[in-house]
């Protein structure tokens, strides 16, 4: 299939990538050349500017920048879920308003739903969203582990709207009482906070956003009050999978693999080519899975994005071992690509849903 990316801009990430690992900070940069590229408005409808492009093309598209610079596949991937659930979930009026923008590059979304003590499931949320007299909704809160954090233009946050915690139940994600509102950077009380000095996806610009006495309208509400568990659970239902970064750093790995046999003249030996060949069947395996949750195929499509995130995000981090073993110690030193590759790999398997959590929630399917 023809590349998405352009050379130009393939070439740029890829320098990025060096750069912004060491730095621990975003590129702000090679953003702007992500946001000019035409690539955000891959999963906005064609009616309100974008590609109209489905999970398989949204998949594609995080697979090919995460192949050359993970980082920023992860801003890509927030971006593109948060149009997704704009265009499934918003009123017309916020359809009209925001999704022109997350098309043409002029607004970059993320998420902000985690935060200290919710757990991987997000049901014990102590952010809050408190209903004013004049219709308005102030809050309250600090949001951890947002990637993008202090990059985007517009924020998804998740904060709890029932008076009280509901009680935790086992399986499912979210939890009742929950809301999602759409929270523009530039609102007062919105300050993101970088720092967290991650050991991979370095340049993801992934930190704290806190809420204090953030003030919204009712308007900028997404979905009903208290069902974002709804919202939630046509995630995964879409088909876009976190698989789809873990297959593009696999196929970094892969590359790096052969770029070094290739230097050191092992292509004429049977058993690097054999290796190579194990290595690439791994990654076509992993693609293919994701692929597959991409295209809804499977007779339960969300349970299948679950496979795929559990099942790339593994195959990356066995293929990124594997590729530093091969290169030895050329690729033990301090800024060797594969060592920046298998910290990132490592990073998805902790990304929302957690892998351990989506290992409960496909257990928890069986009993149904």
């Amino acid at each position: 299939m023809r590349p998405l990316l352009t050379a130009e801009l393939r070439a740029r990430l890829s320098e990025s990538a060096d750069t912004t690992d060491p730095a621990g900070e975003p590129d702000r940069q090679v953003l702007a050349q992500l946001r000019a590229s035409g690539l955000l408005g891959t999963a906005v409808p064609v009616r309100h500017g974008g590609a109209g492009g489905d999970a398989v093309a949204v998949n594609r598209v995080v697979a090919e920048i995460a192949a050359v610079n993970p980082s920023v596949a992860i801003v890509a991937f927030q971006h593109f879920a948060v149009s997704a659930r704009i265009a499934e979930w918003g009123t017309e009026k916020q359809r009209e308003r925001l999704l022109p923008g997350l098309a043409d590059g002029s607004v970059l979304a993320a998420s902000a739903w985690s935060e200290t003590g919710a757990g991987a499931a997000k049901r014990n949320l102590s952010s809050t969203g408190t209903r004013l007299a004049d219709g308005r909704w102030r809050l309250d809160g600090s949001k951890a582990f947002a990637t993008g954090a202090g990059v985007a233009d517009l924020y998804l946050v998740l904060v709890r709207t029932a008076s009280e915690a509901p009680p935790v139940v086992p399986g499912g994600y979210g939890a009742d009482g929950q809301t999602f509102f759409l929270v523009e950077a530039d609102t007062p009380g919105v300050v993101p906070e970088l720092g967290f000095g991650l050991a991979g996806m370095r340049g993801s610009a992934t930190g704290l956003v806190a809420l204090d006495g953030c003030v919204v309208a009712d308007a900028d509400r997404l979905g009903p009050v208290g069902g974002a568990a709804s919202v939630i659970a046509g995630v995964r239902e879409s088909g876009a999978s976190l698989g789809a970064v873990s297959v593009g750093i696999a196929q970094g790995a892969f590359d790096v693999a052969v770029r070094h046999a290739e230097h050191r003249g092992l292509l004429a030996l049977p058993t690097v080519r054999h290796r190579l060949v194990d290595l690439a069947t791994r990654l076509e395996a992993a693609r293919a899975v994701v692929d597959r949750a991409g295209a809804r195929s499977s007779a339960d499509p969300g349970l299948t994005t679950l496979h795929s995130k559990l099942h790339a995000s593994v195959a990356a981090e066995e293929i990124c071992l594997d590729v530093a073993r091969m290169l030895g110690s050329a690729g033990y030193h301090d800024g060797a690509r594969i060592g920046r590759l298998l910290s990132d790999a490592r990073g998805i398997a902790f990304m929302g849903p957690t892998n351990d959590l989506c290992r409960d929630l496909v257990a928890a399917s069986w009993t149904d």
